[in-house]
């Protein structure tokens, strides 16, 4: 049987302008390490229904998974003075990272170690970290500082009582954490991101928006609904005119990281015989992705809606900023650069405003906490903005609710629309089948596979 890791040939794709042709036409020269068009071969075989739905599962994923790998805590700018702590949770488990006096980073379990109740149940600056129960206390690097009633507890010495570290590392802005300590080093662990992602320095990048809701349906089904673009044919038709959803370009790379590179300032393939001009593609992309506060443009006569956008975003989100954008490729400035990172991040890359997803089981197999944040760039050789605190929106707030954004709310609106629905079915379904395209989502394939991996014990 061949390697399931090996390069396959590409299989057919939409007709149209691939990523590809568009790198070819791009007004920069795009780097080879983006013209690489890594993709694996996954079958055509079904998963089952079940792996959303049953309780076993979840658990199974629970034990062998989640304790395994890395799990994205915070952002840098979330905490960025000695003292912040951050407290992240997921599946009853809970970690405290502490930014300490030189500035480096330790986590602990946020556990008392006297009667087991959290230390912080919020994130916030601490000068040492006392439960609020009994006034145990610790130093901020874990060290224990006092006991009241001291002399009650003599078999308690400082050596027995250090808060137990939980293993961390930081790439990009982003830190980790990994609950079994065995983990493979972080870099290794992202590869090829790192690499990819250096030209875009995302440490630059800070929270300007964080927002979080709970959806009724399991993790991977939540996070599925952002692997793959062809939905938008039907989902988000407003953005058709601007979007070359069925062209993008899908990428996967060994067991965590793979790719969907969406083309924007293009027509989507299943508008081909419509004919709009640029100029309604430029119309369609402010009306339909433009963030509140971002100015129209208007397109030079002779240019394209791709050019023009790209230029616009350059001389926006680079130029503004006081940062050079002349070897900012077109695709860097305007494109979906959608990674996912196993098991429940999405970060893009690119030099634009980026979104980042994560998604956290709450609590259980039927509901998930999506968060979504937008990074923006600081100015060059200015300061970091701290990162504004997450606005959770209650079940009857739609994403819309959050203005800023602006029409970008709508379209969380129309995925999440979907998702309560696919639950429901999948523990009802005739077949316990879920079909899946060998192309447009093979990241969910290649997503399955590594989580078959852990459960089985590969990974």
């Amino acid at each position: 049987m061949a390697d399931r890791d090996a390069l396959q040939p590409p299989p057919s794709r939409c007709p149209g302008p691939g990523v590809a042709e568009l790198f070819d036409a791009d007004s920069r020269p795009v780097p080879d390490i983006y013209r690489q068009d890594s993709w694996q071969d996954r079958g055509s075989a079904p998963l089952s229904a079940s792996r959303y739905t049953d309780p076993a599962f979840f658990a199974a994923e629970r034990e062998q998974m989640w304790p395994r790998v890395w799990q994205m805590a915070a952002r840098d700018d979330e905490f960025p003075d000695a003292g912040d702590t951050v407290v992240y949770a997921n599946l009853g488990k809970s970690v405290l990272l502490v930014r300490q006096p030189d500035l480096s980073v330790k986590a602990f379990w946020n556990v008392c170690l006297h009667r087991g109740r959290l230390l912080r149940t919020e994130s916030g600056p601490a000068q040492e970290l006392e439960c609020p129960f009994h006034g145990f206390t610790w130093k901020l690097d874990g060290g224990l500082k006092r006991i009241p009633c001291q002399w009650d507890f003599p078999h308690l010495t400082a050596d027995r009582m250090a808060l137990p570290e939980v293993r961390c590392d930081q790439f990009g802005g982003y830190w980790f954490v990994n609950w079994d300590g065995q983990a493979p080093p972080l870099l290794d662990y992202l590869a090829p991101l790192p690499a990819q992602f250096e030209r875009w320095r995302m440490e630059d990048t800070y929270t300007g928006l964080w927002v979080g809701k709970v959806i009724k349906a399991n993790w991977k089904a939540v996070s599925e609904a952002f692997m793959e673009a062809w939905h938008s044919v039907i989902t988000h038709p407003q953005i058709l005119p601007f979007t070359g959803d069925a062209n993008t370009r899908y990428s996967l790379w060994g067991d965590h990281v793979n790719l969907a590179l969406t083309p924007f300032g293009v027509l989507s393939p299943h508008l081909a015989e419509q004919g709009l001009t640029d100029a309604a593609t430029v119309e369609a992309f402010a009306a339909g992705s433009r963030m509140k506060g971002m100015e129209p443009m208007q397109l030079a006569p002779g240019q394209t809606a791709r050019s023009g956008l790209a230029d616009n975003n350059r001389a926006q989100n680079l130029t503004a900023l006081g940062y050079d954008a002349s070897e900012a490729t077109d695709s860097e400035v305007l494109d979906a650069w959608t990674y996912n990172v196993f098991p429940n991040i999405a970060p893009w890359g690119g030099f634009g405003p980026a979104i980042m997803y994560r998604w956290r089981p709450w609590p259980d197999q039927d509901a998930t906490l999506m968060e979504v944040r937008m990074l923006f760039r600081k100015p060059a050789g200015g300061p970091r903005p701290r990162a504004v605190d997450m606005r959770f929106l209650g079940e009857d707030e739609p994403w819309a609710t959050v203005t800023e954004w602006g029409a970008l709310g709508s379209v969380f609106d129309q995925d999440m629309a979907n998702l309560p629905y696919v639950q429901e079915r999948l523990k009802s379904s005739a077949n316990d089948r879920v079909e899946l395209g060998n192309y447009q989502e093979s990241r969910i394939r290649h997503f399955h596979a590594t989580l078959d991996k852990y459960l089985s014990g590969a990974l």
